[in-house]
């Protein structure tokens, strides 16, 4: 299509041989304005890297890991149980902090209760073997928010690291609306000793 481009440009008289530094030029700017757009397509609609502040998500993901996320599944709503998200808003969330990562428990429909110090979803207690608890066998969580039928278009989601005030999400600021969630995170390619895909 660019040399078509060119070749009317050349039989219209609008470009000589006297010219062709200027042809050279727009040809130049053509193609690195096109990889400008293309590569903000990708980071906007498709993937992007991101990395992991804090400690939320311990024991799977570490401060510092860099992780690569997909866009598609989020936009079609197509996240369940277990998909590690990007969240970029919740209520007072602050903007040095955004986006988090959690990881989701629940999806509209769910019903998730958490008592004596397990999370339960739709009446059934989760295997959750990926997460911190330490020793103190309880989980602290806003009363509001630990019996909770998720509303339609929203998410439950917890941070791995359970331990007390190592984690705000679901149990503090209640569900997520899935329009909030930059993506889902599904390789992390650094620290090289971790590299490989997130299982859930």
């Amino acid at each position: 299509m660019i040399q078509k481009f060119w070749l009317y440009l050349y039989r219209g008289g609008i470009i000589t041989s006297k010219n062709s530094v200027i042809k050279e030029i727009l040809d130049w700017s053509i193609h690195i304005i096109i990889a400008i757009l293309l590569g903000l397509f990708i980071v906007n609609f498709v993937a992007q890297i991101t990395i992991v502040s804090g400690s939320s998500m311990e024991i799977t993901l570490h401060d510092g890991d860099r992780l690569i996320i997909e866009k598609i599944g989020p936009r079609f709503n197509k996240l369940k149980r277990g998909d590690i998200v990007t969240i970029n808003s919740y209520p007072n969330l602050e903007a040095e902090r955004s986006p988090i990562i959690k990881r989701i428990i629940g999806i509209e429909g769910d019903k998730v209760e958490i008592r004596d110090g397990k999370v339960f979803v739709n009446d059934i207690s989760i295997e959750e073997n990926y997460i911190n608890v330490g020793s103190e066998g309880t989980l602290q969580v806003e009363p509001q928010y630990s019996e909770i039928i998720v509303p339609k278009g929203h998410i439950y989601v917890l941070g791995d690291n359970r331990l007390p005030a190592c984690s705000k999400d679901s149990r503090v600021f209640g569900t997520v609306s899935i329009g909030s969630v930059g993506g889902r995170a599904f390789f992390r390619f650094y620290p090289l000793n971790k590299i490989g895909f997130l299982s859930n």
